[in-house]
């Protein structure tokens, strides 16, 4: 089974956890409670399976506490992760800005493919949702933008976080069929070069 881990980040009272237990499915947040530290969730997705193989995949879904004060464990958090989501709330201008810090230091620093991060534009009940693009400063406005409103489009942004996975099971399964390759590769290798007796 194909195993990936996805990281949500973003700003202070962005809806990442409101957002996090929506597409997982998990019990639903009443109240605001901001995360400390990380909140790990797993889960398994019946519409992705493994192009390659069939086999299923399980997620873990990292919703990453948005408050600098925890920026010394952002390392161990990001160790081993296959994506990022960035979420933010379109309606706070402060989070256009600070979204670049969070693309810097959890996106840009894994060396990660385009398609590996998912910038969200979360809309709170109640916000009027203007699900115009905001302007995004370059190299943000190269990444897949997409907006997420649990009371207007709710299955909107479900839609969007599957095939987002989908992208992200694929890339894991490609490098992963590399690493299989290289091994079998290195191991005919010394095959050859080994003395028969």
């Amino acid at each position: 089974m194909l195993k990936a881990k996805i990281l949500f980040v973003g700003p202070c009272e962005s809806g990442k956890t409101v957002l996090a237990n929506f597409l997982t499915e998990s019990s639903d947040i009443t109240e605001y409670n901001p995360t400390q530290g990380v909140r790990i969730l797993e889960f398994e997705n019946p519409h992705i399976t493994s192009n390659t193989k069939g086999m299923g995949c399980e997620f873990e879904l990292w919703d990453c506490g948005g408050d600098p004060k925890f920026e010394s464990c952002w390392p161990a958090l990001m160790k081993d992760s296959h994506g990022v989501v960035i979420v933010f709330n379109a309606d706070i201008p402060s989070h256009l800005k600070e979204i670049e810090m969070w693309y810097s230091c959890f996106f840009q620093q894994q060396f990660l493919q385009d398609t590996q991060c998912l910038l969200t534009a979360h809309h709170k009940p109640g916000s009027g949702s203007d699900k115009g693009n905001p302007s995004l400063p370059t190299p943000l406005n190269k990444l897949k933008l997409v907006h997420s409103n649990l009371e207007d489009d709710p299955e909107d942004i479900r839609l969007e976080f599957i095939k987002y996975l989908k992208s992200i099971i694929n890339s894991v399964s490609e490098s992963r069929d590399r690493e299989e390759m290289s091994i079998i590769t290195e191991a005919a290798f010394i095959l050859i070069l080994s003395p028969h007796k």
